[in-house]
């Protein structure tokens, strides 16, 4: 992507299936600006309530860290953990707070999502 469209931010989500239910779930991030290597997120463990709305949730999570957040992990970190936690969550809309993700990217990526 990034040779054949010039794309200087490359984001993949990777999902591990155990089962329906239960899937491993993290990301990696190529951004020029901060890294020269791709960065992979922390891996957590979900147990998933709906899968709707999560690809939705990383894209707008990744779109919140590239604003707000100063380097590619702290970017990547916020989008995956805002996905993980709306995989817990019934329906398409992601209902947690800003808080609510950083206070799951600061649980060190236990995978254990407070709620």
């Amino acid at each position: 992507m990034k040779e054949t469209y010039g794309f200087k931010t490359v984001p993949i989500t990777l999902r591990e299936s155990y089962s329906a239910s239960k899937n491993g779930w993290s990301a990696l991030l190529l951004d020029d600006k901060n890294c020269k290597e791709p960065y992979r997120s922390k891996k957590y463990d979900i147990e998933i309530v709906d899968r709707v709305g999560g690809g939705d949730s990383f894209a707008s999570g990744l779109i919140y860290g590239l604003l707000e957040k100063q380097n590619t992990k702290d970017v990547l970190e916020f989008a995956v953990a805002a996905s993980c936690l709306k995989h817990s969550i019934p329906g398409d809309f992601n209902l947690v707070s800003i808080d609510e993700v950083e206070k799951l990217v600061k649980s060190g990526g236990s995978g254990r999502v407070e709620r």
